[in-house]
């Protein structure tokens, strides 16, 4: 894709944007949280050359910019500066990109890690830097946004409806994130920031910093006579982060093992787990930005981009089942209370718990990097040839350990004859809350070192393992040439454009799962104390410490471990190989007030999967792969056409007509199938003679499928009252042709070797090769629509008493009524991942004579969410509403010997919201008599405080 300044049809008038824009990088290459004097144009019309330079600071600048960045733009956009960004030091831009009108973000950790636009999952969404398509270190393709500092962005505009002459836009929107042009800068510059950072509160783990940092520096600068610019930055990050997890199993009457007899039929909480868990999250990345352009013919832009991220996590914490039906466990002194209809055990004590301590330690390291060449050449006065080349790697290698422990030491090892060895059982008080934390009473020290050992303490026989450790690695390159002709015209076609984009991406997913076994024969073992810290103390959920081992360095010492090869290893290693042609075609208009751009695209896709046939028919042996590739190809054809048309007075309406596409999820294309092979029965009776049984079944994943696709429409009026001043109301509708989610149809068994137990096939029964696969295709799909209410104010044009002071926000609100499943009942809904039905931004500001202040609160309701579970694999659950608050506060200096000096204070989760979910996705799991769902997860992050000075030279 070119690399473009504004990452979409340039504004008639370049001065505007060359100036704003450069008034954004500065604060952006700062990381700046002050106030400084800057100059941005005010254009009333974009096809008017009249520039007005007026003064403006930090915070309205930064709105100013992004309103100008909407303005200008012939796509329907929204947009964040690089004031807006630098205002907040956020740990990543996906913090400020989730306060704009139709965004939310899913908190991951405590994070803004991902983002969904307009309802639709982050899978919709495609993640450009400076127009070029970027490497996913995640399972599929959304891009995860803390790899991407803020200090090092000038900006970031999502698109909303697609620009013909941009290749592989996403369905529901396009993030492009954009950084500094030297040249365009035209001056030079150095800045510096130094932040230090904590989260509020004690260490939850006594051997993880809650203390951290971030610092940041840059140069711009231009030689050879303005001819040759380059802006070099780099952004360090060192930044802890806490949660203080619950979550419930589930809950069941057990009518057999409570005392009183009134509490029965009460549902019972049947398991429970408590962790604190600690993470340093540490991120390097430089940028290096070279500009020349030795006259009007030639102009070259080389951008590099590369970042490290890093991350540790410890958790420590205890788990266990109060379960009827495990360790003959009865429940006396229940009391109960009436909830949406139905019985609930609210308090009372489990007798012959054993709980199971945990000692995990988990590390993350991504590799991203990307290199874009992009060449200018003006072959007359009104053609001009754009080539632009680009890659993006992002390398992914994770460990996920978990250990466990418990209370007493059995002697003679473990095995299935003896499976209690060393498990005593306690009494625990509970108290279980809707929306909180439980609380808890044990009976027995379990962080004392002379009674706690290592081993598996679970019910039923344990796991068979005293814990597992698992090695996730994803990889990805995105390779792209894009080559374009450009020329300009008189009369109502003021420019075409055309040209081709090719685009190879590779990516390639292995988890290499293993069990960890104690040494000598399994034996329970107590832990050296020099390999021990501070007990871990949960007493936010009542319960007392846990031992703390320091596993991550112990481990090797107390366990052997084995390879796990069942189904499940095999179904998550997969490559796959895509290379999309993209033809494009483009023409620019405007008759009077009436101006924008009709375009289409013919985007060929070929597809080709590598997996294996998982062969675990046969019993008591090991699966057998074979080693299959799947290779399918499609083109599509997606018009697009945006239009805007000036009422005059600031008032205008634009519209748009287009059909977009977001190519399937890399995981649902793996090749890999995994049969199964039932018995030779027919309806429950042995087979007679002359039957022909279909005893195949599998599961896998589906190489074939096609993309998504959607015809959309677009309509927005737009208001710019002032340079800080608008207001817009849009609405979209996408009718989304198919959706994919899980299915069942017909597979050919053929070549697929029998187990050994179904060779003995009686005379006259004929078993057929083909048999049922249950897999992800494209369904039926639906309708995506909302309305979007946004604007900002700038309260001082109204009052002098009001200078300085000054609001924006948005409302979102989206409906869908797409069900993608396969059941007929019309009672059986299921949600589509990340659409929430109402999204509110909100941010109120005061900002004069260097002072600086501002909150910000954002709003999502309940969603469908991906989150990791066991096993390192991937699904979903619901994710109550969130709403989280942040602030800031500062100064800066106008004059003497510290101008340009400035001081910032930042809160952000000032309120500290939970993190929660709810059992009972898409209608399922245990529900109250009145249909209520019951709560699963509640976490609490805590407050991040930073505080930090920066300078600009």
């Amino acid at each position: 894709m070119r690399n473009r300044t504004n990452g979409g049809a340039r504004p008639s008038n370049k001065r505007f944007y060359g100036t704003a824009s450069a008034a954004a990088i500065t604060l952006a290459l700062a990381g700046s949280g002050a106030a400084w004097a800057q100059s941005a144009p005010q254009t009333p019309k974009a096809e008017d050359d009249t520039v007005e330079a007026i003064v403006v600071t930090g915070i309205k600048a930064g709105i100013q910019n992004a309103i100008n960045i909407k303005k200008n733009e012939t796509s329907i956009v929204e947009a964040v500066s690089a004031e807006d960004i630098g205002k907040l030091p956020d740990v990543s831009i996906g913090e400020s990109i989730a306060r704009l009108p139709g965004l939310a973000a899913q908190r991951v950790n405590g994070r803004a890690q991902v983002i969904s636009i307009r309802g639709l999952a982050p899978d919709f969404t495609t993640t450009l830097l400076n127009g070029r398509q970027q490497a996913s270190s995640g399972d599929n393709r959304a891009v995860e946004f803390d790899q991407y500092p803020s200090e090092l962005l000038s900006s970031v505009v999502i698109y909303k409806t697609p620009d013909a002459q941009v290749s592989g836009m996403g369905l529901s929107g396009t993030a492009d994130l954009r950084t500094v042009r030297p040249l365009e800068f035209g001056k030079r510059a150095v800045a510096v920031n130094i932040r230090g950072e904590k989260t509020a509160g004690k260490k939850l783990n006594d051997d993880v910093s809650n203390w951290g940092g971030r610092y940041s520096a840059s140069y711009i600068n231009q030689f050879a006579d303005g001819t040759f610019g380059v802006a070099l930055g780099y952004a360090h990050l060192d930044s802890p982060s806490q949660v203080k997890h619950y979550k419930a199993y589930g809950y069941e009457a057990f009518g057999f093992a409570v005392t009183p007899d009134s509490a029965d039929n009460a549902l019972i909480l049947n398991g429970q787990e408590l962790f604190a868990t600690s993470r340093l999250n540490k991120r390097d990345a430089v940028i290096g930005i070279f500009e020349y352009q030795p006259n009007d013919q030639i102009h070259s832009t080389l951008d590099l981009y590369y970042s490290t991220f890093r991350q540790e996590e410890t958790t420590r914490g205890a788990q266990w089942f109060s379960n009827g039906w495990a360790d003959n466990a009865t429940f006396t002194n229940i009391k109960t209370e009436d909830l949406g209809g139905s019985q609930f055990a609210r308090s009372g004590l489990l007798n012959n718990a054993v709980p199971q301590l945990r000692n995990d330690y988990n590390t993350r390291m991504d590799q991203l990097f990307s290199a874009g060449l992009n060449n200018e050449f003006q072959l007359s006065d009104r053609t001009k040839l754009v080539a632009d080349l680009s890659y993006s790697s992002n390398k992914r290698k994770e460990q996920i350990m978990e250990t466990y422990a418990g209370y007493g030491r059995g002697v003679g090892g473990v095995t299935p004859a003896t499976p209690n060895i060393g498990r005593v059982f306690d009494k625990i008080g509970f108290q279980v809350a809707d929306n909180g934390f439980s609380q808890y009473d044990e009976g027995f020290n379990y962080a004392d070192a002379g009674k706690v050992t290592l081993g598996d303490r679970a019910p039923w026989g344990g796991w068979g393992h005293d814990g597992a450790i698992r090695f996730p690695q994803v990889k990805e390159d995105v390779t792209t040439i894009d080559v374009h002709l450009e020329h300009e015209l008189d009369g109502f076609i003021t420019q075409v454009s055309a040209g081709v984009n090719h685009t190879k991406r590779d990516k390639g997913k292995t988890v290499s799962d293993n069990d960890l076994f104690l040494k000598n024969g399994r034996q329970q073992v107590y832990v050296d104390a020099a390999d021990l810290v501070d007990p871990t103390q949960l007493g936010f959920a009542g319960f007392g410490g846990v031992l703390s081992v320091n596993i991550g360095d112990a481990w090797r010492k107390y366990y052997n471990w084995a390879p796990i090869l069942d189904a499940n290893y095999y179904d998550k290693t997969w490559e796959i190989t895509e290379k999309v042609t993209t033809f494009f075609a483009r023409a620019n208009f405007q008759a009077g007030d009436l101006r924008g751009n009709l375009g289409v695209q013919v985007v060929k896709q070929e597809q080709a999967s590598s997996g294996v046939v998982i062969n675990g028919t046969e019993p008591g042996k090991p699966i057998t792969p074979t080693k299959i590739n799947v290779k399918d190809d499609y083109t599509d054809v997606l018009p697009s056409m945006n239009l805007i048309y000036d009422l005059g007075g600031g008032h205008r309406l634009r519209f748009a007509l287009s059909k977009t596409m977001a190519r399937p999820r890399m995981d649902d294309m793996r090749a890999n199938v995994t049969p199964g092979f039932n018995s030779l029965v027919c309806s429950g009776q042995p087979c007679a003679p002359g039957t022909t049984v279909n005893p195949w079944s599998a599961s896998g994943g589906n190489p074939n499928l096609k993309p998504w696709m959607a015809k959309a429409a677009d309509l927005a009026y737009e208001w710019y009252v002032s340079p800080a001043t608008y207001v817009s109301v849009a609405g979209f509708y996408k009718k989304l042709d198919t959706y994919i989610y899980s299915q069942t149809g017909k597979f050919d068994f053929t070549g697929i070797p029998r187990p050994t137990t179904a060779t003995a096939i009686p005379p006259g029964i004929t078993i057929s090769p083909i048999g049922q696969i249950t897999l992800p295709a494209n369904g039926n799909g639906g309708v995506v629509k909302g309305l979007e209410f946004s604007g900002a104010v700038d309260l001082g044009q109204f009052a002098d008493l009001l200078k300085g002071f000054g609001m924006q926000g948005s409302l979102s609100l989206t409906k869908s009524n797409l069900n993608p499943t396969t059941s007929t009942d019309p009672k059986q809904k299921v949600r589509i991942p990340g659409l929430s039905g109402t999204v509110y931004n909100v941010t109120g500001y005061y900002e004069r004579g260097g002072f600086q202040a501002r909150i910000s609160q954002r709003y999502r309701s309940a969603f469908k969410g991906e989150v990791v579970q066991l096993f390192a694999t991937r699904g979903f659950t619901e994710i109550l509403a969130d709403k989280q608050v942040d602030a800031q506060i500062g100064y800066t200096f106008q004059d003497g010997p510290m101008e340009n000096l400035g001081l910032l204070v930042q809160v952000n989760n000032l309120t500290n919201t939970p993190y929660r979910t709810r059992l009972g996705l898409d209608g399922g799991g245990t529900k109250t008599s009145g249909g209520g769902a019951l709560p699963e997860t509640y976490e609490k992050y805590g407050r991040q405080i930073l505080f930090g000075v920066n300078y600009r030279f």
